[in-house]
């Protein structure tokens, strides 16, 4: 019996863990609050990876750059594509979000002696100051997001910049990474067991109708990402590599196959690589470096994807978002997309941080987690898309790109 359950995919797990929590809502009623325990031991155990999850990724993802001169020249216009894709990709989710307004209709109490963690109270001047960690493992401790996040930043370049007196650190913060990688892969064999606990009280509390905005989460996460592919890839690729949209798309067939159907940016690494060299006449140097970069910093989809959960969760809880929320959910989806493993089940992780970051309550997560790979595999094939459209944009403004092989490109 535990043969065939660890033998089947996780997913699948998930959506029967799902199905089964629904059963037990309907049947057990109020009662379902007796197993609410093994969801929120689920919660904890996500929270437990955030902080290092991010800390190891970040640094591993600055040290992969190689050195400071290659990080300010191919490394800084890849970076700073990603940052404003990703920064436009949150938005692109809030905005859907606010429109659709998937969770209103839907009210839902936390129950008794639990309370909603409070937003942040403070200028934009002291954001920014507190950006800065008087104690980097102080604010590691205290679950400090953002100070640990420019902590690792710093780390990182520091690290490049001690040339090969570095390359034990780095060595060591690319194995913590792949550490983190696999604990986030034992974390998650929990999911399938927290999703029907969680789902079982959601719907004995509150009745079936309360999974109904479920659907509209979904139907968010595909328009979002067709938006990302449809509209702010190709505007990268007319304006930035002046290079036509349609030879891309077919270049990059097999990647976006791959990427859909495993839903890990991880495992669709190789098949993106030669799509990329191949197929659209990126140089092996540029492609390898912001292919690799992408594939740890590089999620867009995911970044739209937090943008739209943050938003719901404010809605199903009632929480009235100020101005300074939404500059939070911007800053933690960008960054928090860079962070994020490519792993399948990550966003759940970084998920957490982002509504942590503005008040709204992590059983939230219950909502998704069953979904979560349906909607995985359109994130991650648009994360995988975004990489080749960097890739292609940089060998571009490099020179570094066979402009004859790219407009050949053919699904080869």
């Amino acid at each position: 019996m535990l043969r065939i359950w660890f033998g089947s995919p996780l997913w699948k797990r998930v959506l029967l863990a799902m199905v089964c929590g629904i059963i037990a809502g309907v049947v057990l009623g109020e009662d379902a609050e007796a197993v609410r325990w093994i969801g929120d031991l689920f919660i904890r155990a996500i929270k437990m990876l955030v902080i290092p999850l991010i800390f190891f990724s970040l640094v591993s993802g600055m040290t992969a750059v190689g050195d400071l001169r290659r990080l300010g020249s191919v490394g800084g216009k890849a970076l700073l594509l990603f940052m404003s894709t990703a920064f436009i990709s949150v938005t692109l989710g809030m905005t859907l979000a606010t429109l659709v307004q998937p969770g209103v209709g839907l009210s839902i109490d936390l129950p008794v002696g639990t309370a909603v963690p409070p937003a942040p109270d403070q200028s934009l001047i002291g954001m920014v100051i507190s950006l800065v960690p008087e104690n980097p493992v102080m604010a590691m401790a205290e679950g400090a997001v953002l100070p640990v996040i420019v902590f690792a930043v710093l780390f990182g370049i520091a690290i490049l910049a001690s040339g090969e007196e570095g390359t034990p650190i780095a060595q060591a913060m690319n194995a913590g990474s792949i550490v983190m990688q696999n604990m986030t892969i034992f974390v998650m064999e929990l999911a399938p067991f927290g999703v029907f606990a969680l789902i079982a009280w959601v719907t004995g509390t509150f009745g079936f109708e309360a999974l109904i905005p479920l659907s509209k989460l979904v139907a968010l996460n595909y328009v979002g990402c067709a938006i990302i592919l449809a509209i702010v890839y190709p505007l990268i690729l007319r304006l930035i590599a002046r290079l036509p949209v349609i030879d891309f798309y077919r270049g990059i067939i097999d990647a976006q196959a791959v990427a859909f159907s495993t839903a890990s940016s991880n495992a669709a690494l190789p098949v993106t690589l030669r799509c990329v060299e191949r197929n659209l006449g990126v140089s092996h140097s540029v492609a390898s470096f912001t292919v690799a970069l992408g594939a740890t910093i590089n999620m867009n989809g995911t970044a739209m994807y937090l943008g739209v959960i943050a938003l719901f969760g404010a809605q199903v809880y009632g929480i009235e978002l100020s101005w300074l929320s939404y500059v939070m959910i911007i800053l933690t989806s960008t960054l928090g997309a860079i962070g994020a493993a490519g792993v399948p089940g990550s966003g759940l992780i970084i998920m957490s941080l982002v509504l942590s970051s503005i008040g709204v309550p992590l059983e939230t997560i219950a909502f998704v987690a069953g979904i979560n790979h349906i909607l995985d595999m359109a994130r991650t094939m648009t994360n995988v898309s975004g990489d080749a459209a960097v890739a292609v944009a940089v060998g571009r403004m490099s020179g570094e790109i066979d402009v004859e092989e790219y407009v050949s490109a053919d699904d080869v």
